[in-house]
């Protein structure tokens, strides 16, 4: 007779760290998907206001793509063959995921969607660049001069945005800089502040489109 013990033991789902990483990252994209889901069912029960709705549409868009690249195989060759393998009941997300922008942003051809998603995805990795001590300008530069460029494109954000001068102003101080030279200390904190502080006026910014 088995004992209590044996009952209760533990199951592993993986043998070595790379099943539990293969394990974890599914785990992340079945997260994001539902989230994605539940985010759509909010907005249509008129449970989140518009504004707060695009902004986190936009931020959870961006982290599906960065999470599905983690799970593509021949397993799982799109989104939709995740979902089924999984029993997934998402069919919003996935409608939300294939038009690749919020419900709120009209259908420009991509342009603002991509200019709004680029400028989060650019925040987010210099912010996690600069909070890893990688303050050297080839560390820094092309993702500082890609999130300038998409905030001079996005025309809902007015010539005077101090979020915008602030990054334009950062990269002029790169651009002078060796690929090899690094930041202060000081000069990091302070980026790090300016770029955290120019992604959250941003996010007000989307709030009151």
């Amino acid at each position: 007779m088995e004992t209590s013990s044996e009952l209760y033991e533990e199951v592993k789902l993986f043998r070595n760290a790379r099943e539990r990483e293969k394990y974890d990252n599914m785990a992340d994209l079945y997260a994001i998907v539902n989230t994605l889901q539940q985010l759509e069912k909010a907005y249509i029960r008129d449970c989140i206001t518009a504004a707060d709705y695009t902004a986190a549409c936009s931020k959870y868009l961006v982290q599906y793509k960065v999470a599905f690249k983690q799970v593509q195989c021949d397993e799982f060759p799109s989104v939709e063959s995740f979902a089924k393998k999984f029993r997934l009941d998402c069919p919003a997300a996935l409608e939300r995921i294939r038009e690749d922008r919020p419900i709120t942003i009209k259908d420009d051809k991509g342009n603002t969607s991509k200019c709004i998603a680029d400028i989060i995805a650019c925040s987010i990795t210099i912010m996690d660049a600069l909070r890893m001590k990688m303050n050297t300008k080839d560390a820094l530069h092309l993702t500082l001069k890609d999130l300038a460029d998409n905030y001079n494109c996005l025309s809902i954000i007015p010539k005077d945005f101090e979020g915008k001068l602030k990054i334009n102003n950062w990269l002029k101080t790169l651009d002078e800089m060796q690929a090899s030279d690094e930041l202060t200390d000081a000069q990091s904190r302070q980026f790090l502040f300016d770029v955290e502080s120019a992604y959250a006026d941003f996010s007000k910014l989307l709030h009151n489109q």
